[in-house]
């Protein structure tokens, strides 16, 4: 696949783009790492936030004191939800699960 060349404007735009994306995907997790945000309402911004809904489940699991790689990856295994998913893509039957999760 031939990738069409961008010019400089496009290409500083697709830059700023990208790194206000990942500016927000940082202030969800430390919102998620803090517990101002509950993982429900990251769930609910996914579907509308663009930023949000393309980050990993694993890396917003990993925000959470006490859970790093190895953990989110058997709380994942547990829930049944794949390790490159990322929160746009869960379905309603993982949502919940996670949900009932981080709820008790």
């Amino acid at each position: 696949m031939v990738l069409k060349s961008l010019s400089d404007e496009d290409r500083a735009n697709a830059r700023a783009k990208a790194l206000r994306s990942r500016g927000r995907r940082a202030e969800i997790k430390e919102a998620f790492r803090q517990g101002t945000m509950d993982i429900g309402e990251i769930l609910e911004l996914g579907a509308t936030d663009e930023a949000v809904g393309r980050l990993r489940v694993a890396d917003l699991l990993e925000a959470v004191p006490g859970i790093g790689e190895v953990r989110a990856t058997a709380l994942m295994e547990k829930l049944g939800i794949s390790p490159n998913r990322r929160v746009r893509g869960l379905g309603r039957k993982q949502q919940a699960a996670l949900i009932e999760h981080f709820s008790q």
